[in-house]
């Protein structure tokens, strides 16, 4: 592991008062950061004029002049952030592990034999692109569809709208949890 990894997990280890490394429980950086940038794949193709872009356009109120006389690098720079934010989210959501270590406190060392055994015997169970992708839908479909939902009524937006942006979320978010779950931490 390099110096740097090892600096940022340092650091994590000390705002949440937890140490990853002695629950093999490893937070995977490189997963989280290509889960990340899926989100942009995946906006590259969803927001497409032959997809969704036209439709979204017109029910954004906006035209092809609009988008483009934007500040490109400053809106993918922060999409690539916010998706990080989820993505840093749906490792929870999707490694069952993480639940595991909640129940102890987020201490492995202070840990009963109980939780040492669950992890031997569990401790790469359902870490497969598959089982992240499903709960990815689920956190999309339940968590980002609504919220954008909510947004689309209090802004006046059609129901077309809200099924293209919260769509955008769902497949995002499948797409990220099937990487962050599939993606071996070790």
């Amino acid at each position: 592991m390099s110096n740097n990894y090892s600096l940022i997990l340092n650091l994590i280890d000390y705002i949440w008062f937890i140490n990853l490394k002695e629950k093999n429980m490893d937070f995977n950086l490189l997963a989280l950061l290509t889960a990340a940038f899926s989100s942009l794949i995946v906006g590259f193709i969803w927001y497409n004029p032959k997809v969704f872009g036209s439709i979204w356009m017109k029910e954004a109120g906006l035209n092809y002049a609009d988008v483009k006389a934007g500040n490109l690098m400053k809106t993918l720079g922060l999409s690539f952030i916010y998706a990080f934010f989820i993505a840093f989210i749906l490792q929870s959501l999707t490694i069952h592990q993480f639940g595991a270590l909640g129940m102890v406190g987020g201490d492995a060392t202070i840990a009963k034999s109980s939780y040492t055994d669950f992890m031997a015997d569990y401790g790469n169970a359902f870490r497969t692109f598959r089982h992240g992708a499903i709960h990815g839908f689920l956190a999309g479909l339940l968590f980002a569809l609504p919220i954008i939902g909510t947004s689309a009524l209090h802004e006046k937006r059609s129901f077309k709208y809200t099924l293209i942006a919260g769509g955008f979320w769902v497949v995002s978010c499948m797409v990220m949890g099937g990487i962050i779950c599939g993606w071996p931490f070790n």
